[in-house]
């Protein structure tokens, strides 16, 4: 007999799931982990980059709430407090993710590093476990890129930048996606100077309409957007450093935050003793996440490669694997990773949220799609709230059957789950253009945008002479 019916590497989102699901229907787990409890989401990804965007907002309406007629001075940054804020909303979080949680749901906990001995066996802390299945999802971490001089300059990535004692001077983002976009505005709304060096444009998975709206918002909060510049190298310089590009501009500042991207953990699992097959874009799996070369192991999270379609790095991801995980690997029921109607967001402020395609995937997929647009200052929610940036845009086929959807406006990310239930379950446009909402809100938009598509059959001439025919009838 085998020591556990199931080993789980690593306590992040992914983990955590599955492993609370499985210790629910009464198996034996040995839950590894060698960092914190919680992994990235909790301890340096989603929670406090959120918190920390929390006290910038604050700042950014205490600085906008004279034009509603409350004055208020010039917001003072108490960076101290800010740092004591995203420390406790991690705290408040973490008994949840906590080892003694799940100690007390009947897993074995082992703070240690593991690695594969054999396809069914691996080692932690010098003892070795063998497993009936195992779970593997060690996550990924920042991507850090080779460039020319950063080795005697200090650097920083999402793992690091929430340990900063001092407010940043003048902060360097290299990347703009979420992440950089995300730091980019916090940190300018507490008063940084920023400066974000992408080498395409930002936002470059998203809508571009809708990057256009997030970029001039941004440009207008004072961060110098450099899209289309490379990196070439770094300098060391007092206090801070000097960021060299391509085309020889110098850009001095105090701190740099590498945020090109993320990479799945794979160093150290010593997967090839596990016979487990694996690419740098993390472990190759069937679409229902079970490894194609050990039928023992699963992957879950940001380390799971299914169908070499390539990682989902969102918390909300785990989530989803460990559903499908219940289901195939506890339950051998049909289920399989289906990303037709996955969301992302980007927490600025405005938020920029997409679920499904862009309608320039959706021209690729040759599905010739249909584009329906609503200006989200044009409901009047949004007037009533002095909202001035903001845009819903669908996403639908010849047949009314939406693709995909974005939006860029205050929590966006709130009418994700509208449209990612409509891709989902393939409901028709017309669900949306019927739903009745509360007045007034902004997801308002989203129903006028889909309206907008029965809009010409609706006042053709043709229902203009039925309505007159029938109007006529006793």
């Amino acid at each position: 007999m085998p020591d556990f019916d199931l080993v789980v590497i690593g306590a992040g989102a992914a983990g955590l799931s599955t492993t609370a699901l499985s210790a629910a229907l009464g198996l034996r787990i040995a839950l590894i982990e060698r960092a914190e409890m919680g992994g990235d989401c909790l301890n340096w990804g989603c929670v406090p980059s959120k918190a920390l965007l929390a006290a910038a907002h604050a700042a950014a309406a205490a600085r906008h709430a004279g034009r509603f007629g409350v004055r208020v001075s010039e917001p003072e940054i108490d960076w101290p407090a800010v740092r004591a804020h995203v420390r406790g909303a991690i705290a408040r979080i973490a008994p949840t993710d906590s080892e003694a949680r799940f100690r007390g749901m009947g897993v074995e906990v082992i703070r240690a590093s593991a690695h594969f001995t054999a396809p069914d066996e691996i080692e932690a802390r010098g003892r070795r476990l063998t497993f009936r299945r195992c779970v593997i999802a060690a996550g990924s971490s920042a991507v850090v890129p080779d460039i020319p001089g950063l080795g005697p300059v200090p650097w920083l990535t999402n793992e690091t930048i929430f340990d900063l004692e001092e407010k940043p001077e003048h902060l360097l983002i290299l990347g703009g996606g979420p992440i950089g976009l995300e730091m980019a505005q916090a940190h300018a709304r507490l008063g940084c100077r920023v400066t974000v060096i992408e080498a395409g444009r930002i936002a470059g998975r998203d809508d571009p309409e809708l990057a256009e709206g997030l970029r001039r918002v941004l440009v207008r909060e004072g961060v110098t957007l450099l899209e289309g510049a490379r990196l070439a190298s770094v300098e060391p310089d007092r206090p801070g450093l000097t960021a060299v590009l391509e085309d020889g501009t110098r850009i001095a500042g105090s701190h740099l935050l590498l945020a090109v991207g993320r990479a799945p953990r794979l160093k150290g699992l010593d997967l090839q003793a596990g016979n487990i097959e694996a690419t740098p874009r993390g472990i190759a799996t069937d679409e229902g996440l079970r490894s194609l070369s050990n039928r023992r192991v699963w992957a879950v999270g940001d380390i799971a490669d299914p169908r070499g379609i390539g990682p989902r790095a969102f918390t909300h991801v785990a989530s989803q694997h460990a559903g499908v995980l219940a289901r195939r690997m506890l339950f051998r029921l049909p289920a399989r990773v289906d990303y037709a109607a996955l969301p992302r967001v980007t927490y600025t402020g405005p938020e920029l949220a997409q679920v499904g395609m862009t309608e320039a995937e959706a021209l690729e997929a040759g599905l010739d799609p249909r584009p329906y647009r609503f200006p989200l200052p044009e409901t009047d929610r949004a007037v009533a709230e002095g909202i001035e940036d903001g845009l819903v845009k669908l996403v639908v086929n010849p047949k009314g059957r939406l693709l995909g959807a974005g939006v860029l406006g205050p929590h966006a990310g709130e009418m994700a789950g509208v449209f990612g239930l409509m891709i989902g379950r393939k409901l028709p446009l017309s669900a949306l253009a019927g739903l009745v909402l509360p007045y007034p809100t902004l997801a308002e938009a989203a129903k006028r945008a889909a309206g907008d598509f029965y809009a010409p059959k609706f006042l053709s001439t043709f229902s203009k002479r039925l309505v007159g025919l029938l109007w006529r009838l006793p």
